[in-house]
């Protein structure tokens, strides 16, 4: 058989004349370059329209507040300030002690608002919040000695309850929902499943109390006993809270303070409110002046642009940092 002296394609590379090997290397040095600069530029690109999305949030931010400022500002004539309570009152809910206590003071502040009024809708939430925007309440009132008076829609249970007693009067619907004067914590507790299943708890803690919460272990009769009397503390501030601020329109029962919460009708027999009446009908009869001025703050377009192109710039910081860090794949 005659040999087969085809080249092999390295040596064919190698057998190829200098200036010819030089030209496709530079050609694909080129070719790279070019490759890293178009994605260096589409990179600065998209960084450089995320920070004009997040520059155009504030901005619009900015207007949306100092406008609504000077919305309020620019109407000094008499009229009743309202502030909105609705929904579950949490730090992270559009019912949390910040934004209320921010709309409170704007309220009190302005010389034409001459009362204020609490429109509630909510079943309760975090005694903290409730707490703080309490005390807030009644500073304010010692401040500026205008009055406030609490209107209740459907629910003012719990803490949405905590907050209305800072009031001078709270006005109910006969159907409203009001009361539940206490304090829970749940959980749930899956030592019996894990038992079933065979599953084994393995918690690791420094502090022998530190994971008595835990829903995996078993609950002492030691954690339960502090747990409890924990609730039973916060309970006791809720009471005085309500006492205070009811007076003595209240007519204690043994079950004022059980948990339990009643109609609109029941809670004004109980003193737990004062009489029949609606945003309207207070602002009309009560304040004496008609005209309404909404000094809630809402999660306006603006702030929700604002956080979402603020997370979204953030996002393309970290991975435009990455890029720039070696990284094993």
């Amino acid at each position: 058989m005659t040999p087969d002296h085809t080249p092999s394609p390295v040596a064919a590379a190698n057998d190829k004349p200098p200036h010819e090997a030089s030209w496709e290397r530079d050609a694909l040095e080129r070719l790279v370059m070019a490759q890293i600069a178009e994605q260096r530029v589409a990179r600065r690109w998209r960084i450089g329209f995320r920070l004009l999305w997040l520059v155009l949030a504030i901005a619009l931010f900015w207007y949306s507040s100092h406008y609504n400022k000077a919305a309020i500002s620019a109407n000094p004539t008499s009229h009743t300030a309202l502030i909105e309570i609705k929904g579950e009152i949490d730090s992270e809910a559009n019912a949390n002690a910040e934004w209320i206590m921010t709309s409170l003071r704007s309220a009190f502040e302005d010389e034409g608002a001459q009362a204020i009024v609490l429109l509630i809708n909510s079943p309760g939430g975090s005694p903290v919040q409730a707490g703080m925007i309490n005390d807030e309440i009644r500073r304010l009132k010692a401040l500026h000695q205008k009055p406030v008076y609490a209107v209740v829609e459907e629910t003012c249970a719990s803490a949405a309850y905590y907050i209305a007693v800072g009031a001078d009067k709270i006005y109910v619907d006969k159907a409203s929902i009001v009361g539940s004067i206490g304090v829970l914590m749940d959980g749930f507790g899956f030592t019996v499943f894990m038992d079933k299943v065979g599953v084994e708890r393995r918690l690791l803690t420094a502090g022998e109390n530190k994971g008595f919460l835990d829903p995996f272990t078993p609950q002492s009769k030691q954690h339960r006993a502090y747990a409890q009397n924990m609730l039973d503390e916060i309970h006791q501030q809720f009471i005085k809270v309500v006492r205070e601020g009811r007076g003595d329109r209240l007519k204690e029962t043994p079950e004022t303070f059980s948990g339990l919460f009643w109609s609109g009708q029941k809670s004004i027999e109980l003193g737990l409110a004062d009489d029949y009446g609606t945003l309207d009908s207070v602002a009309r009869d009560v304040v004496k002046a008609e005209d309404i001025v909404d000094y809630t703050r809402q999660d306006n377009v603006a702030e929700r642009l604002a956080k979402r192109f603020g997370a979204a710039f953030g996002e393309a910081v970290v991975k435009a940092s990455m890029n720039l860090v070696p990284q094993l794949r």
